[in-house]
């Protein structure tokens, strides 16, 4: 896994610009701490920041291949986990290699199929390739979006990044927010617009995309998205190829040349990972997880979390018999590695969500350089409750956005007039549902399901593969994601509903094709998602944070919010917001810490009204 950035312009010579690409380069240190590379070519700029996984003599980058047909320049961020096949098929065609890396399987694969290379790999990737001879820049990200890809497109230039600080590192961009950026980061915040960086002149490219630069600008084009079909199996058939398609997930993503863990909560999704890990490395499986300091003296079971981790962790690592490592942060650690999270992401993002997952990776990182994680079964399986209640289903919005109104109420009345958050989520929403793949004849709860599978897919999925990426890559730790496998995505897309639900429980069809793999009180436990904290001086903590906030004069938040309903949310603790911020559980302290994010982005980044 690495950084990449770069700067292609046809208005001037860059080979002199040797400055602002290694600035916007040092600001991915963490992302690739092993190497440093830069590559300068006259209408082009390439940097790149490694972090070492496989062949550390054979991957270097930039890298560059000169072929009868031309030079080619490659940076690239990624995994590919059919790189011994690729590199087969390649050799057949004629082409030699010269390492064991997947960088140049990247590299020769565009240079034998061009654009169409993206559709043959399974990974996780965003990459950029510039011909020489060309004059042209071809670049793709994986299907799901696991690697991020920003980029800016103005006057005949294009500035690219994998975290947005590359491209706010260059002269030419500033750290502004327009009207609707401030719509979105307000009424959508801490997901995101498909293709939106939030800052002006900033966009994403999208999961699944790929795009072409040349001297006539920039053409987009999406290369794969999920197809609508009937389902073609029986329930037992289902079950026995989802295993199999399972196992050989996890077995490709567990080729490494570094140490390797994976992160295991007790839940599902992350014990049947491990479990087959342990099942195909030739040692003992390590094994990572992390709580709260004193959290068993707090725990506050509810119906999203009934349960806590703790006996459910033990359960699984003696099973597996896997050696493990139990990570407990401070309360007072989970506090102060907020700004550390809004710094790694470079937006507010899930407040003690994403700084405990900062800090556990950080921790993972003594030890190991690579770690399996259990993302995504959720969002492909339907294991939601939006996917369930028929309510949920059937209404517009995001589900997992439900405090639009209160988000309103919260804020200056000329604000509220101003930004009209409602009308924008809804507009978000409706853009989203309107490109699903529908099959013509279903009935229309079916259609409604499908339309909700795919809202998932783009907007909640790439938000927790988002949070994942920067935390975990700030770091420098490699993240993979084997639910996100796009062979799990595709066939998981066309199972009915009945069979998602097999014998009442939420995904209950992946449960039955993990029998025997799992314990069964393990794989018959009610969801559990990622663990918060529930202790008292947390909240404590992130309240004088926000307290001290609104007393400064420098602040954003009384810009914004109304200063009485502030004041009201830290006398109450955070009850006084009567529901979740965002999806079910950010309330409470975890709001008040996300304002206390929101307040740090503005300082930290400098960022501007540009209304």
């Amino acid at each position: 896994m690495c950084g990449i950035t770069g700067w292609i312009s046809w208005k001037r010579p860059l080979t002199s610009e040797w400055q602002t690409i290694e600035k916007m380069v040092s600001t991915l240190d963490k992302r690739g701490p092993d190497a440093f590379g830069i590559k300068a070519m006259h209408h082009a700029l390439f940097g790149h920041t490694r972090l070492t996984v496989i062949d550390p003599a054979g991957g270097a980058q930039p890298m560059n291949i000169r072929t009868d047909s031309g030079e080619y320049t490659l940076v690239y961020n990624g995994e590919l986990y059919n790189t011994d096949e690729i590199r087969d098929e390649l050799k057949k065609k004629g082409h030699l290699f010269i390492s064991r890396s997947d960088t140049e399987v990247v590299l020769r694969s565009y240079i034998e199929w061009r654009e169409e290379c993206p559709e043959r790999f399974n990974g996780i990737f965003a990459f950029a390739v510039w011909d020489h001879k060309r004059e042209e820049c071809f670049g793709a990200r994986d299907r799901l979006g696991v690697k991020p890809f920003f980029y800016a497109e103005k006057e005949g230039e294009l500035i690219f990044g994998s975290e947005l600080k590359a491209i706010l590192a260059h002269p030419d961009q500033q750290a502004r927010i327009t009207r609707e950026g401030l719509q979105e980061l307000l009424s959508m915040g801490p997901s995101r617009k498909p293709g939106s960086g939030v800052f002006k002149g900033i966009d994403e490219l999208r999961p699944a995309h790929a795009f072409k630069y040349t001297r006539s600008g920039l053409k987009k084009w999406r290369y794969w998205n999920v197809k609508s079909a009937n389902h073609p199996h029986t329930e037992q058939e289902t079950a026995v190829y989802l295993r199999e398609l399972f196992e050989d997930t996890v077995s490709r993503q567990l080729v490494s040349d570094k140490p390797i863990c994976t992160f295991l909560s007790g839940g599902v999704d992350s014990s049947a990972i491990s479990a087959a890990a342990a099942m195909r490395l030739n040692e003992k499986l390590h094994t990572c997880s992390i709580g709260y300091e004193e959290n068993d003296l707090h725990y506050q079971p509810d119906l999203f979390k009934p349960s806590d981790d703790g006996p459910w962790i033990q359960k699984m690592s003696s099973h597996l018999s896997s050696i493990h490592h139990d990570h407990i942060i401070s309360q007072a650690e989970l506090a102060s590695r907020l700004k550390d999270a809004v710094r790694a992401r470079d937006l507010p993002g899930m407040a003690d969500i994403d700084s405990s997952l900062l800090w556990f990776c950080e921790h993972i990182k003594k030890d190991f350089t690579v770690a399996l994680s259990g993302e995504c079964a959720d969002e492909i399986f339907g294991g939601y409750p939006w996917f369930q209640q028929e309510k949920l289903l059937t209404q517009e919005g995001f589900p997992w956005i439900t405090s639009v109104k209160e988000r309103e109420a919260f804020m200056l009345p000329e604000w509220h007039k101003k930004l009209e958050l409602n009308q924008y989520l809804l507009e978000q929403s409706r853009a989203i549902r309107a490109e699903t793949p529908q099959q013509d004849g279903e009935p229309p709860l079916t259609q409604k399901r499908r339309e909700m599978a795919y809202l998932n897919m783009v907007s909640f999925m790439t938000t927790l593969l988002d949070r994942k990426d920067r935390m975990s890559m700030a770091a420098g730790l490699e993240v993979r994601v084997p639910f996100a496998d796009h062979r799990i995505v595709e066939y998981a897309w066309n199972i009915p509903w009945r069979t998602k639900q097999l014998g009442g429980k939420e995904k209950g069809i992946l449960r039955k094709a993990l029998e025997g793999l799992l314990p069964d009180e393990v794989l018959y436990r009610k969801k559990s998602p990622y663990p918060k904290t529930y202790h008292p001086a947390y909240t404590e903590a992130v309240k004088q944070m926000l307290g001290s906030r609104i007393e400064e004069s420098s602040s954003v938040l009384p810009e914004l919010f109304e200063r009485g309903k502030l004041e009201e949310l830290i006398r109450t603790d955070g009850a006084s917001f009567k529901v979740p911020w965002f999806g079910q559980l950010m309330k409470g302290p975890q709001l008040i810490a996300y304002l206390v994010q929101l307040d740090d982005w503005f300082e930290m980044y400098g960022v501007k009204l540009d209304l």
